[in-house]
């Protein structure tokens, strides 16, 4: 019989208090599992808020990860973690995701293919679905705004250049650049979505709007138009 005392939070040390913690040595002197169960804040009569963050945290090794990697169902199998627990934890995890895209483009523009890809490629790689994504630039590549703009297929029946440049003037972007992703992981470009990068190319020569390049999506890897001379 295991006769090891579970202490609650209240029990412990100040010096082992999540809360004190924070207060005395500020957020960085907090383990992981620290700040994770000052968020979930209680666990269960035999299992304390930290006990409960570290089984998180060490299934299948994934770490801070696995707020994203796991569901809001498969949170839910972790004793002490209801719905409203692994809402709040994926929506946390969502944040840092925006977070991280926010720093990245802050003061930086979109002048080379490589940054364009890795800024989308974690959004976009695993989507089932081929989905169309418009980025809009100003003058010096600066991100203006960014939106879907189709979902299901790319090909000339389904992209509406009518849309995308309608969008653009809507937000003032001087240059564009489309990005789109391939759910078999292969960013090889078929024949439509060659069609549709030049039929943007001529469009955009007529609107005074310069397709700077489309992007394709795979599996950690991208196809950039620009650099294989489609445009």
């Amino acid at each position: 019989m295991d006769n090891q005392k579970h202490f609650t939070v209240k029990e412990l040390p100040d010096t082992m208090k999540p809360y004190e913690k924070f207060e005395s040595m500020g957020p960085a002197s907090l383990t992981d599992a620290e700040l994770l169960s000052i968020i979930i804040r209680c666990g269960t009569v035999n299992l304390r808020s930290i006990q409960l963050a570290e089984n998180i945290l060490c299934h299948n090794n994934g770490g801070l990860m696995n707020l994203h990697y796991l569901t809001q169902k498969e949170l839910t199998g972790f004793a002490g973690i209801g719905k409203v627990k692994a809402i709040q934890l994926k929506c946390i995890a969502e944040l840092t995701k925006r977070m991280a895209k926010t720093c990245r483009y802050m003061g930086e523009c979109f002048q080379t293919p490589d940054y364009a890809a890795t800024y989308y490629m974690e959004d976009m790689r695993n989507l089932e679905r081929e989905q169309l994504v418009l980025l809009m630039l100003d003058s010096k590549s600066r991100r203006i705004h960014d939106m879907v703009i189709s979902s299901g297929s790319v090909n000339s029946s389904i992209v509406s250049t009518r849309d995308i440049f309608y969008q653009s003037l809507k937000y003032g972007a001087v240059n564009i650049i489309l990005l789109h992703n391939h759910p078999s992981g292969d960013p090889s470009p078929s024949r439509e979505d060659i069609s549709v990068t030049k039929k943007v190319v001529e469009a955009g020569e007529i609107v005074g709007i310069r397709l700077l390049d489309h992007i394709i999506i795979g599996d950690n890897c991208y196809f950039s138009m620009k650099q294989q001379n489609y445009i």
